[in-house]
């Protein structure tokens, strides 16, 4: 512990992922291992970084059809995320990076809890124009640009393909296998290593500059 006070100067990266089905060719954690290693990419840019350990169960209740699939909630997500972010007040800020978005708004209602309080904490999703919504093109891709040992390229098939804004009341409603039975959203078929590889590095900038 007396090395840790060397960190009262720098900025805590917690990564916040999920553990809930991503098709039949992605392993249960894809979104941890995103925010992670987005994580790590942008803590080799700036010394003034630590990076923190992920929180790797969020709210991933819309994926409860699914076995292996494990949630907390908004509710309790939020408050994990307000304690810690107070627990953590010997560091100049805290930014939450967040690969999962049934996690957003545990994080935007934690974030306004913690900028009441006076606590500099940053949540920040990521933003894909044009990615799909699940465990199709967009996840393959990254996951193939980022650790191409885990995604199953045997077990690669397309789910829902209708775009998110037609599919979101069903989602609501009866969750991703409403509408998914092999719980894709999206088509896994196209994905690619080199597309993954760019969606990374303006993933990484745009978490950098948003720390800036």
């Amino acid at each position: 512990w007396p090395d840790a006070e060397a960190f009262k100067r720098e900025v805590l990266i917690i990564p916040l992922g999920s553990i809930e089905q991503h098709g039949p060719h992605l392993p249960l954690d894809t979104d941890t291992r995103i925010a992670t290693s987005l994580a790590e990419h942008v803590c080799e840019l700036r010394e003034d970084l630590v990076l923190g350990p992920a929180l790797t169960v969020g709210a991933s209740g819309e994926h409860a059809g699914f076995e292996g699939t494990l949630s907390i909630g908004t509710d309790a997500l939020t408050t994990v995320l307000v304690e810690l972010a107070r627990s953590a007040d010997a560091f100049r800020g805290v930014v939450f990076v967040n690969g999962h978005g049934g996690n957003r708004d545990a994080l935007l209602a934690a974030r306004a809890i913690l900028h009441h309080e006076g606590r500099t904490v940053v949540a920040w999703s990521p933003s894909i124009p044009g990615g799909d919504a699940h465990a199709g093109h967009t996840e393959t891709s990254i996951l193939l640009a980022l650790d191409p040992d885990c995604v199953r390229v045997d077990a690669i098939e397309v789910g829902a393909t209708a775009p998110l804004n037609e599919l979101l009341e069903d989602l609501q409603a009866g969750g991703v296998k409403s509408r998914s039975a092999n719980g894709v959203l999206g088509d896994p078929t196209t994905a690619n290593a080199e597309h993954g590889n760019e969606i990374v590095i303006t993933l990484v900038a745009d978490l950098a500059r948003t720390i800036d």
